[in-house]
Order: structure tokens, then C-alpha cells, then sequence
């Protein structure tokens, strides 16, 4: 378990590098999207990882491990949207994008600890094709609570589906990375 601590903390330090480079390029530019716009966007990078999955050929000098980047930091945004509500204009430092993203960060290890813990790091026998079979579900899972306007009869909410998003992400990484 040890282990994976270090190596999910590894991960998370690339993905904050990376979101903190955009802040400076970009500013808080996505603040202003709403959560289904998020969503579809997670949806596009997991839709390329499985086409990048099952295609021979690839015509975009990117690989899955940008995508799999991309849908954590999507996922965090999401999960600070859901907290902060969407604005018209963009209105956070990046100071204060970071404190939230490393919050949220934290906030998700510690459910992967957890749920490390109780499963017994099943994942580390799982195939990242399988991780990113399970975000496309988890992603079909949120538009369906999007659409029923965030209401749930028995499952876990919006906010669970984001964070299971980006600890199978994550665990691809780890992944692709011994490969």
C-alpha cells in the first residue's frame, strides 16, 4: 500500500503540474463550464484512449497517458464546479485553483485508500483497457444522473462517479508506467 501512495502522489504531482501550467496560459477560463460540458470532455478523452486501445494505427502524436492526465484534471474541475457552481467569467487565481485542486486530490486518495484497502489492490491485476472500459461506464452513469437533474433513487451521486474517474486514471497510469 505504501507503494501505491507514493506512486498515486506521483501521478497527482504531474497532473497538478500540468493544471497549474494551464492557469498560467489560460487562466480560470473553465469556470464558466457546466458540469455536462465537463463530463463531455472526459468523455471525448476516454472515448480516444479506447480508440487508441483498438486501432493499429494512430494519427494524433498523442498517447494514452495525456488522455488518462486529462480526465483526472477534468475530473477535479468537475468536482470543484460541483462545490463552487459555475460562473459567468472567470474568477479564481491560480493560488486559489490550486489549494482547491490539491483539496480535492486528497479527498480522493483517501477514498482510494479505503477502497485499496477493502479490495485488497485488485486493480494492480486488472488491464488498463478494462480502467478505461469502467470510466466510459462511470461517465454513462453521470450523464444519466445529469439528465435525471442530480437525482438518485439508491446510487452514489455525481461527485463519487468524478472521483472513481480519477483513481482509475490514476491507477492506469501506475499501470502504463511498468509497462
Amino acid at each position: 500500500m505504501q507503494d501505491t501512495s507514493k506512486q498515486y502522489d506521483a501521478v497527482i504531482d504531474t497532473c497538478k503540474s500540468l493544471f497549474i501550467k494551464k492557469m498560467s496560459d489560460y487562466g480560470s477560463a473553465w469556470r464558466i463550464l457546466r458540469l455536462p460540458s465537463l463530463t463531455d470532455q472526459i468523455f471525448i478523452k476516454a472515448q480516444r484512449i479506447r480508440g487508441l486501445q483498438q486501432n493499429e494505427v494512430q494519427k494524433v502524436d498523442e498517447g494514452q497517458e495525456s488522455e488518462f492526465i486529462g480526465i483526472i484534471n477534468y475530473c477535479i474541475m468537475a468536482l470543484i464546479q460541483l462545490d463552487k457552481g459555475v460562473v459567468e467569467q472567470p474568477d479564481m487565481s491560480t493560488e486559489e485553483a490550486t489549494a482547491l485542486y490539491t483539496e480535492k486530490a486528497a479527498i480522493t486518495k483517501q477514498l482510494m485508500e479505503n477502497k485499496n484497502h477493502d479490495y485488497g489492490e485488485a486493480w494492480r491485476e486488472m488491464r488498463v483497457s478494462s480502467l478505461t472500459d469502467l470510466i466510459l461506464q462511470k461517465l454513462l452513469r453521470v450523464k444519466q444522473i445529469e439528465d435525471n437533474k442530480g437525482k438518485t433513487l439508491v446510487s452514489e451521486g455525481i461527485d463519487a462517479n468524478y472521483q472513481d474517474m480519477i483513481n482509475y486514471s490514476i491507477f492506469a497510469l501506475i499501470l502504463l508506467d511498468k509497462n
